[in-house]
């Protein structure tokens, strides 16, 4: 008997290792959706801070599902997608917002998305107890729809004006009466302050609901870029003003609407400035924090301004030789105290000053960037962040008290942890993923103890063990005097004693990282493809990238391009002195900032690289908008040289190579005309290449089968050039 039973264990064992695990094809990943890792939706903390809610689907739509930090099994429909009907026609709930007596939910539906981060909607007030549903009395979609503190009003934005409506008695107030299209915007961003500094919604309920501030934009002067949209028997012409470097920007104001007497003041800045970056109340409703920067980015003030009489006073500058980022600021709500994020000791770290503007604590120090900021306990005195300090390819969750002592690691797994707290921090809900792992998303208590398990993927985890899948391993290269850090995917049936062809997988944008121990999506499966066709696939961080620090993120400053180039190109020259690798089959492929780099390399870098895809490159900066350029590159009128070096346009000569060039016809952020003058200087050079437009696709080029089409199109390059 005890024979037959190992018998048996030996066929069993034999069986399953024999067992052939299945390639991947382009469809699993872009069509079939195979390996599509599953989140969590729609969080939102609740006041009680014991519960939250999330967005999850069945059969009736989107229901909105209320559950326990402590708990998971204890749910409940708090809307319910079936109850969701106005006059009879079923209304979809696409995004939402709680009034924060969180008796009515805002409920968004038929969402139009306008640019990156932008979109209009219809909205209708949901009320939690009666299950009453009823339409904001816009009758068209509007943006940015608002709930003030005490739930009475919502503010929002249509056709460029800024409005609030009363839910006393639904009456509409107009705010201003000046809006026009490609003129003057009250209440939302335009262009390039959204893409660029990520302000979207431009106004901000005071603390009181007594007031609203707001932003004015007057792009009147600003030029105009149009588009072609191929729908119809004619196209259309979609037409708005994008500044691109050097050229005129926005008048950028900010005013506050006095809701007692209709009254709008202006607030006066002081200093001289260009942009406005952020907005922000103070704790009694009675002055607001103006920041802003001047246009080379390189001087930040802090303007504490009186909300009756538009006058202010500095409380915070900072200057840098070269760029200022963006900071986080936030005051606290129980003293006169805000927390601040400044690289000015070398490093991206949170500090906490008065609201006169003295310094109190340097909360955290040390040669590692805080790389995220999630608020504060001011009952407990702790602060919440994200930082990576155990290495640029990590990210971890900590706390330190308001005076800088104290700290804590609050996530132990290696590799990327994103945190979403609770209302009173007692919970947070962590986003886990590394390279090679899904995500695995918990609740954990404020100590970083693992409560509930939210979402595991292990369904996708049973697909991926069975598909032939390669480790992502990390290493590091040693060129330039610097330890760059670098990922591999190698062929599943890796043998070092044959030679394999290298695709390179490049971004290198300032602050950027593309190598991190973190989970990544769809492009992870498309790269093992790859190598299980024989390939080798290693992307390497070069000089400029991120979570390094200030010195080696603005060592590319006035001369974008250079630096990464030159790391990217001795990262190829070491990589060919690998024993097993083919030195005259190395290829490389980027998207945007990466198509740029791809770019180069195939130009200037032609000696080394065989094959380059560049997919929504920017081929001269002089074409991309104002905020970002100028703040790495100064205006055009300022730094010729650093504009014309570093531009493929300007080295297309030098190709010797396989070329595949890809753009949307209708990117709003990269135009096409980079694509469109670097096709027109390749024809001049008489240098063959080949060229994908898709048209009425954006920057991100999907939807449909477009993202099929793309990678099979990339996919079928790679293997016949490279």
């Amino acid at each position: 008997m005890k024979l037959f039973k190992l018998v048996l264990l030996l066929l069993v064992v034999t069986t399953v290792g024999a067992q052939t695990k299945q390639d991947i094809t382009l469809e699993d990943i872009w069509k079939n959706y195979k390996f599509y890792a599953q989140s969590v939706y729609g969080i939102r903390s609740m006041n009680n801070g014991v519960n939250f809610t999330t967005q999850e689907r069945d059969d009736e739509g989107v229901n909105l599902v209320k559950q326990s930090y402590v708990d998971v099994d204890k749910t409940s429909v708090l809307v319910n997608a079936a109850d969701l009907v106005f006059d009879g026609n079923k209304i979809a709930l696409e995004d939402y917002e709680f009034s924060a007596d969180e008796k009515k939910i805002l409920i968004a539906t038929e969402v139009e998305a306008i640019y990156r981060y932008s979109s209009k909607a219809y909205n209708y007030i949901y009320d939690v107890a009666t299950k009453k549903l009823t339409p904001l009395n816009t009758k068209e979609k509007v943006m940015h729809a608002t709930f003030s503190p005490q739930a009475s009003k919502i503010a929002y934005v249509k056709n460029n004006n800024l409005y609030y409506t009363d839910l006393s008695n639904w009456q509409e107030i107009q705010i201003t009466f000046d809006g026009k299209k490609n003129e003057i915007i009250n209440g939302a961003s335009d262009w390039v302050y959204e893409e660029e500094l990520e302000l979207v919604r431009a106004f901000e309920w005071s603390p009181d609901g007594n007031k609203i501030a707001f932003f004015r934009f007057d792009e009147t002067n600003v030029k105009e870029w149009s588009m072609k949209m191929y729908n119809n028997l004619y196209p259309e012409e979609v037409r708005f003003k994008y500044p691109k470097a050097g050229e005129e920007n926005s008048k950028v104001s900010v005013h506050i609407y006095h809701l007692e007497d209709n009254s709008i003041v202006d607030m006066s800045i002081e200093n001289a400035y260009e942009y406005i970056s952020r907005i922000n109340w103070t704790n009694d409703s009675k002055q607001l924090a103006i920041q802003t920067f001047n246009r080379h980015q390189n001087d930040l003030h802090i303007q504490l301004t009186d909300a009756f009489s538009g006058k202010g006073k500095v409380i915070f500058n900072e200057k840098n030789e070269k760029y200022v980022e963006v900071p986080k600021t936030e005051f606290l709500t129980t003293k006169n105290q805000l927390i601040i994020t400044s690289e000015k000791d070398g490093f991206n770290h949170l500090y906490l000053y008065d609201i006169n503007g003295d310094l109190i604590a340097q909360l955290t120090k040390g040669n590692w960037d805080v790389t995220d900021y999630y608020g504060v306990d001011e009952k407990k005195g702790l602060v919440y962040y994200q930082s990576a300090e155990k290495s640029p390819l990590e990210r971890h969750i900590y706390s330190v008290k308001l005076n800088g002592s104290g700290k804590k690691q609050l996530t132990e797994k290696s590799g990327e942890n994103e945190a979403d707290f609770s209302a009173t921090f007692d919970y947070f809900i962590n986003k886990h993923s590394d390279a090679n792992s899904p995500y695995y998303i918990t609740v954990n208590d404020r100590n970083g103890k693992v409560k509930t398990v939210l979402q595991d993927n292990v369904d996708l985890k049973e697909r991926m063990k069975a598909t032939k899948l390669a480790k992502k391993e990390f290493f590091t290269i040693n060129v330039n005097d610097q330890k760059l850090n670098a990922w591999s995917i190698k062929p599943t049936d890796f043998d070092e004693t044959i030679k394999y062809p290298v695709l390179m997988f490049v971004y290198g944008g300032p602050g950027s990282q593309t190598v991190e121990d973190s989970w990544g999506s769809s492009n992870y499966f498309w790269f093992q493809m790859l190598a299980n066709k024989g390939y080798i696939v290693i992307s390497v961080d070069s000089r400029g990238t991120g979570a390094r620090g200030a010195d080696f993120k603005k060592v590319t400053y006035k001369q974008l391009g250079k630096y990464e180039l030159e790391d990217q190109m001795a990262a190829a020259k070491y990589l060919a002195t690998l024993p097993y690798v083919d030195g005259s089959r190395i290829g490389i492929f980027g998207w945007s900032y990466g198509g740029y780099m791809s770019s180069l390399c195939i130009t200037k870098g032609a000696d080394i690289f065989k094959t380059a895809i560049a997919v929504a490159p920017v081929t001269n900066w002089r074409f991309y908008d104002s905020i970002y350029t100028e703040r790495y590159m100064q205006t055009p009128q300022e730094n010729e040289d650093g504009y014309d070096d570093n531009s493929p346009i300007n080295h297309v000569e030098k190709l010797k190579g396989n070329y595949l060039l890809v753009h949307g016809i209708a990117d709003d952020n990269v135009h096409y005309q980079n694509t469109t003058e670097m096709t027109i200087s390749l024809v001049k050079a008489n240098k063959q290449f080949t060229q994908m437009a898709y048209p009425n696709k954006n920057h991100g080029i999907f939807g449909g089968n477009t993202r099929l089409h793309l990678y099979t199109l990339m996919t079928n390059f790679i293997l016949e050039n490279l």
